[in-house]
């Protein structure tokens, strides 16, 4: 029997990105919110509660590294996972550094599916 009532959020200032995003989740995730800043972020994430957040990082106002420190400050059980176009090894240790749990190049968004239900 399959796994389902998963909840993720997609933070993502892109509707295309998180449209294309969403395509590639596992079928578990069958409650899906979406926002598109990480100002909005962590309102979402304290009414949705979500199992995972799917986080872009270059946003307009708040980005997906501040609001990732945002959210955990208050719910520190929070998975977190970078999704981004850029493949930088000082944004990879940025997001560490911010308690992400992971980190996919939206190029290769297949990662997600084993990412996901690894931690």
């Amino acid at each position: 029997m399959p796994v389902t009532g998963m909840k993720i959020l997609i933070v993502d200032d892109n509707l295309a990105v998180r449209e294309m995003i969403r395509s590639f989740l596992p079928e578990a995730f069958d409650q899906v919110c979406e926002c598109a800043d990480g100002a909005d972020a962590l309102a979402c994430y304290r009414s949705f509660r979500p199992d995972w957040v799917l986080m872009d990082w270059d946003m307009k106002g708040l980005n997906g590294l501040a609001a990732t420190r945002e959210i955990l400050v208050e719910f520190p059980e929070a998975r977190i996972v970078f999704v981004t176009q850029h493949e930088d090894p000082e944004l990879r240790i940025a997001a560490d550094e911010a308690g992400a749990k992971g980190f996919v190049l939206k190029d290769d968004l297949s990662a997600l599916r084993s990412l996901l239900f690894v931690q």
